[in-house]
């Protein structure tokens, strides 16, 4: 099997790290490997495979003999992704740039494998939380096709970043000595007002847009819709950011076109690779994101019948957002390209 030229863009941020504990996890095949990210960065030092690496500066020339190129995030990808296409590399790109453009593939590959293969040099990671939920919508799907979908998010706070997760530390230590809580940080850094998330929790995540959903938000409604090819499916979101560090919460009530049976659900989670059902109210077994951080599957519980309506379904979705939420989710398209041998 022939193995690809690798680079990875961002390499010391927190997915691109996140993409490098996942090559060495998954024993990730791979010839060659470049690391890449912004001139602050370049010459770091990392360890890859118990190879030392130096980071190098991303520029367009950096692709040239690269077969994979996986862009961890950010405002450079609208740059430097064509740049790397046109050198020969496929990009796998974390960044929101190229997600609803209609000559790039939307990709969870349990979801919707079959459009990697219709890529024209760029395949887009969705959101997060977009991610998260269509793995639990997908086995609800396949067995009625969903209509309409309201959907609240819990999201932790280091979708915000390595600052917002500092900014979290700091402003527990402060309340819990009794001094004031600085903000500086959320619900968005480039907003004029910041709200402290120790101890509280924030009903929006970035900006709003002129419908007074949130980007964010309306994220969910257009890549969901992208993923499961269907632009009728009605989608209602509410994004929220809650004082957890790791792993994203959400909230699900789907109506389908048929009833569809709990038990039949609960079968085809079951049997969905990336889901693991961890559900026995009787118990008190449900998904948490403290016990899902740093794993690599998303769990599903909490699988109930809307109370009033048959062709409703409730679920509770928790997944680490960082892993599969991002590192993961590009990594498995890169292997699926590996295994296909069409890079």
């Amino acid at each position: 099997m022939r193995k690809p030229n690798v680079a990875i863009l961002g390499a010391t941020g927190a997915v691109g790290q996140e993409i490098i504990t996942l090559i060495e996890e998954r024993n990730f095949p791979f010839e060659s490997l470049k690391l890449l990210a912004s001139a602050r960065s370049a010459g770091t030092e990392l360890t890859v495979c118990g190879k030392t690496y130096v980071v190098e500066e991303a520029k367009p020339e950096s692709f040239e003999g690269v077969d994979i190129a996986l862009f961890a995030g950010g405002s450079i990808s609208k740059t430097l992704a064509p740049e790397a296409v046109k050198r020969g590399a496929i990009v796998i790109d974390n960044s929101s740039t190229f997600r609803m453009d209609p000559d790039v593939p939307l990709v969870v590959p349990e979801v919707n494998p079959e459009d990697i293969d219709k890529h024209k040099g760029i395949i887009a990671n969705p959101n997060c939380s977009t991610i998260i939920m269509a793995l639990g919508l997908k086995p609800l799907h396949d067995l009625s096709r969903i209509k309409r979908i309201v959907v609240s998010t819990y999201q932790a706070v280091s979708g915000a970043g390595k600052e917002g997760i500092d900014e979290l530390t700091n402003q527990t230590k402060a309340h819990l000595a009794g001094e004031e809580m600085e903000a500086h940080i959320l619900p968005s850094a480039s907003l004029a007002k910041h709200y402290p998330i120790a101890f509280n929790v924030i009903p929006q995540i970035d900006v709003f847009l002129d419908n007074d959903y949130t980007k964010e938000e309306m994220k969910m409604v257009n890549e969901t819709q992208k993923i499961l090819h269907d632009d009728s499916i009605q989608i209602v979101p509410t994004t929220i950011r809650i004082p957890v560090y790791r792993s994203h919460s959400e909230s699900v009530l789907v109506e389908t076109e048929e009833p569809v049976s709990v038990d039949a659900f609960r079968a085809a989670c079951d049997a969905f690779p990336g889901l693991v059902v961890r559900d026995n109210p009787a118990e008190q077994v449900y998904p948490m994101p403290l016990y899902t951080s740093g794993q690599n599957d998303c769990e599903i519980g909490r699988i109930r019948k809307d109370l009033y309506n048959e062709r409703g379904m409730n679920f509770w979705i928790v997944g680490d957002q960082i892993r599969k939420g991002a590192a993961l989710n590009a990594l498995q398209i890169a292997e699926y390209l590996i295994e296909k041998q069409s890079f």
